[in-house]
């Protein structure tokens, strides 16, 4: 079935996209590094010559956002301009020089038998990706998926259908210039709803489903799946201010945190502060955060410093806000911290500014979060900073991947055995 007609039978055009998934990761898991490559490195190319259509494409979602009422935040994410062109050009680029894991074998080691044990890493099989908003998750996706060996499905937002469908023609015709199965890389065709119950419900075709947009959409998927899921539903992500800290070190992490970026899963969302310093810091970071025209919602001892400051209600402690809005709260050292942390926190990623360096061990061991940094800020959880090269998505899971998901998250390890004629007795 073409990719550009009309689908009227949802069911059997995801049983399609299955089947011909499932077929194409047995030829991908024998596929060579530089094939990968090669296909990777031909999509650059591909989008390249292809910035008009894109932007004329992602131009036309736009309108379609604006006239149907999308928030700044979402139309922030949905645009695509000549920056993020670059960017996903230099994401495929980047993918592509990063080490292929899939073949790997580490841990051998010989047994009394005689025989060497050891593990090889292998690629998941089909992965399915349900995304809403960023486009430029379609070619992430598919890059990260194509490099570890996995077959993929993608299934975007319908805000982004036309800007998916045009990554999807430079997706295809990189695919063919290196000869490999179309079927590698599908996205799919119809915004109706009930391809992503399908999706989630096909294990005898997909190994595994990434969630990545609005927690109704993953609690959605992690309710209804059949196949496992890999996801994190919130990114209510802290930074604690000991009072040990470097002042300019926890102004600078603790703006930085929040106002570098206000729509991301890994923005600052609550600001806790050691008693001691609040007098002395809060007034400096009540000054920056009015410069970035970010508004902030206090407990009773913080609205002691700062007697403009709106109350924190219980629910500011839970809120994920993904917008210039802050809860602040002092707190009595770091046990009230990390109590506060384990109590509100999503298990996304924390932080604690703090020269002690017996406290940041603390704060790293007991801090049960899928990343816990040191005097940096949270927005460093990302794969490309991480040194993954990209991520699919960042999971709180504790199996089978945490933190930011790369190449070696979307594999999977095997046992292998090599002998010289060995019998068991």
């Amino acid at each position: 079935m073409s990719r550009h007609s009309a689908i009227t039978d949802v069911e059997t055009y995801m049983q399609q996209l299955g089947l011909a998934a499932r077929q194409a990761s047995v030829a991908l898991r024998r596929l060579p590094t530089g094939r990968k490559n090669a296909a990777l490195q031909a999509m650059a190319r591909h989008v390249e010559a292809s910035r008009d259509t894109l932007l004329a494409a992602n131009a036309r979602d736009l309108e379609r956002g604006r006239a149907g009422g999308l928030d700044a935040a979402l139309l922030d994410r949905l645009a695509l301009d000549d920056k993020r062109l670059d960017a996903m050009i230099d994401g495929l680029h980047q993918v592509a020089a990063l080490p292929d894991p899939v073949g790997e074998i580490d841990g051998l080691r010989a047994r009394p038998s005689g025989i060497q044990v050891g593990q090889m890493r292998v690629p998941l099989g089909v992965i399915g990706i349900i995304y809403e908003s960023r486009p430029n998750v379609t070619m992430e996706a598919a890059s990260l998926c194509l490099k570890s060996g996995n077959a993929c499905i993608l299934r975007g937002g319908s805000e982004a259908s036309e800007s998916n469908a045009a990554i999807a023609d430079c997706i295809a015709a990189g695919l063919a210039e290196a000869g490999l199965p179309e079927s590698a890389v599908q996205v799919v065709a119809t915004t109706d709803r009930a391809a992503v119950g399908r999706l989630i419900a096909m294990p005898e075709y997909v190994d595994v489903i990434i969630p990545r947009g609005g927690k109704s959409l993953i609690e959605r998927v992690s309710r209804e799946a059949r196949v496992p899921v890999i996801k994190h539903l919130d990114g209510v992500c802290h930074v604690y201010v000991d009072a040990t800290a470097d002042r300019d070190k926890a102004l600078a992490i603790a703006v930085n945190a929040k106002t570098q970026r206000y729509g991301t899963c890994n923005t600052m969302e609550t600001l806790l502060i050691d008693a001691p310093v609040a007098a002395e810091l809060l007034p400096r970071l009540a000054e920056a955060y009015a410069a970035h025209g970010v508004e902030l919602r206090g407990c009773e001892r913080t609205r002691s410093v700062l007697a403009d400051v709106r109350p924190a209600e219980e629910a500011d402690w839970h809120a994920e806000y993904l917008a210039p809005v802050l809860a602040v709260r002092v707190v009595e050292g770091i046990d009230e911290a990390i109590a506060h942390i384990e109590t509100y926190g999503s298990h996304h990623t924390d932080a604690i500014v703090s020269e002690s360096y017996s406290l940041a061990r603390r704060f790293l061991a007991e801090v049960d979060s899928s990343s816990v940094m040191v005097n940096a800020s949270t927005r460093f959880a990302d794969g490309f900073e991480y040194g993954l090269g990209a991520e699919i998505g960042i999971s709180t899971d504790k199996l089978h991947a945490r933190g930011p998901v790369g190449l070696e998250g979307l594999t999977t390890r095997k046992y292998v055995v090599l002998g010289d004629g060995q019998i068991r007795e």
